[in-house]
C-alpha cells in the first residue's frame, strides 16, 4: 500500500478498508490527512459556513445498570443521590433554554430497570404538549435496545412508538467502539455493537434522522477504531434513498477523570491534539457517506477545534447550556453563543446557527443584541 494511492482513493470518495485506514493512518503525515479532509469537507459542504446549534443536554435519570467502566454519572438502583428528573424540572430547564435562543433538548439517561416504553411516550407527549415548537433529540441506541428488553418489543416497535408519541431524531450515543472485545471490558452491560447497529438500521427504516459518534483513545487498537468507522459506512449505505440516515458523525477522546476504566484497566486518555485532529481526518476519509462532521471542542478545546475546521470539521457543535455525563469524566471546556461564534470566525470562517437536521436557523433576538453589542465595542 501507498499512501498517496490510498489518499487519491479517498479524494475520489472510494470506500477504504479498515486496512487500509490504519496504513493510511500510521503512516500518512497529519497535514496529508488534514488536506484530504479539508478537501472532502469543501466537497459535501462547500462555501465558508461552520455550523453551530443551541441545545440543553439533560438527563432522564442517572440510574442506570449497565455499569460502564468509563461513566461517572451513573448511579445504581436505590442509591442516595439516585434521581428521575421531574416534570416540573422539565419546564425549568426548557424554558431556560428557550430564553438562551435554543428550541432542542438532548435528553438521555441511564438504563434505569424500572422506566419501560410506557414512561418514555407519555413523558414525550407530555413535554411536546406542553411546549409543541421543542425539538426531543432524545435517547439512543443502548437505550432503545434496553426498552425493547423491557418490553420483549422489537427495536422498531419501540421506535416507531418513541416517533409516534414526539422524538424528533435520535442521537448516536453509546457507541463507544463497536468492538466487541472492546464493549465486553467497559460497556459489558450496554447492548453489543451489532445491536447498536441493528438500532440504527431500524431508525433509517422509520426515517428517524440520526448522528454516529465514536469515544476513542481507552483500550482499543487502531484497527478497531477503523473497523468502526467502515461499520458506520456500511449501516449508512444501506438506509432508504429518501431517509437521512446519519446526518453527522462526531468523535471524541475518552475522558479519563476518576474513571474506573482508569483505575482497573489503567486506561489514560493520551489523544494529543494531534492525534484527535488525525481521526476527524480520518473520520471523513472513512465516512464519505455522511455529510456533516462535528469537532468536539467541549473535549479538546477551542485551540484544537479550530485546527480541525481546517481538517474536515464543518460543525461546532452545541454551546452546551447544560451537559453532565462527559463533564464528570473531565471534559470541562465552555462556550457562550458568543464565544462560539468568535472560535469560528477566528479560524477564519463565518458562523450560522443550526437546528437538528442541519437547516440554518436565524439568530435569536437576544444574541442578536449581543452580536450588535459586540460589534459597537470592536467599532469604539
Amino acid at each position: 500500500m501507498r499512501t498517496d494511492d490510498l489518499l487519491h482513493r479517498a479524494l475520489n470518495l472510494e470506500f477504504l478498508t479498515a486496512e487500509e485506514g490504519v496504513f493510511l493512518f500510521e503512516n500518512a503525515s497529519t497535514a496529508e490527512l488534514a488536506y484530504v479532509g479539508n478537501e472532502l469537507r469543501k466537497h459535501h459542504v462547500p462555501g465558508n459556513i461552520v455550523t453551530w446549534i443551541i441545545d440543553r443536554n439533560s438527563n432522564t435519570t442517572n440510574v442506570c445498570i449497565a455499569n460502564c467502566k468509563f461513566c461517572n454519572f451513573y448511579r445504581r438502583p436505590g442509591h442516595e443521590e439516585a434521581y428521575i428528573t421531574s416534570i416540573e424540572e422539565y419546564k425549568q430547564k426548557i424554558e431556560e433554554t428557550f430564553a438562551f435562543g435554543g428550541e432542542q433538548l438532548l435528553l438521555q439517561g441511564g438504563h434505569h430497570p424500572d422506566l419501560g416504553l410506557e414512561y418514555y411516550t407519555k413523558l414525550f407527549k407530555e413535554l411536546k404538549e406542553l411546549y409543541p415548537n421543542l425539538k426531543l433529540h432524545a435517547l439512543g441506541p443502548p437505550e432503545i435496545a434496553h426498552i425493547a428488553k423491557l418490553e420483549q418489543a422489537s427495536h422498531t416497535e419501540v421506535l416507531k412508538a418513541l416517533k409516534e408519541s414526539g422524538l424528533d431524531s435520535l442521537p448516536g450515543a453509546g457507541a463507544e467502539i463497536l468492538s466487541d472485545r472492546v464493549r465486553r471490558l467497559i460497556s459489558k452491560g450496554k447492548c453489543g455493537g451489532q445491536e447498536w447497529l441493528d438500532v440504527m438500521r431500524a431508525a433509517h427504516q422509520l426515517r428517524i434522522t440520526t448522528s454516529a459518534t465514536m469515544m476513542f483513545g481507552h483500550i482499543e487498537t487502531n484497527l478497531e477504531r477503523m473497523e468502526h468507522l467502515v461499520a458506520l459506512r456500511e449501516v449508512q449505505a444501506e438506509k432508504p434513498e429518501d431517509a437521512k440516515g446519519f446526518l453527522a458523525y462526531i468523535g471524541w477522546p475518552f475522558q479519563d477523570m476518576d474513571t474506573i476504566l482508569k483505575k482497573i484497566k489503567r486506561a489514560r486518555n493520551t489523544v494529543t491534539g494531534n492525534e484527535y485532529v488525525r481521526m476527524l481526518a480520518m473520520g471523513r476519509i472513512m465516512l464519505p457517506n455522511v455529510v456533516n462532521h462535528q469537532a468536539s471542542w467541549l473535549t479538546v478545546g477551542k485551540k484544537v477545534g479550530q485546527v480541525c475546521l481546517h481538517s474536515g470539521a464543518n460543525d461546532f457543535g452545541s454551546i452546551m447550556i447544560e451537559e453532565n455525563v462527559v463533564s464528570a469524566a473531565g471534559a470541562n471546556h465552555r462556550f457562550t453563543a458568543n464565544g462560539i461564534q468568535e472560535a469560528i470566525r477566528g479560524a477564519g470562517f463565518t458562523p450560522k446557527l443550526r437546528n437538528q437536521e442541519y437547516e440554518f436557523r436565524d439568530l435569536p433576538d437576544n444574541i442578536k443584541q449581543q452580536e450588535l453589542d459586540r460589534t459597537t465595542i470592536i467599532v469604539d
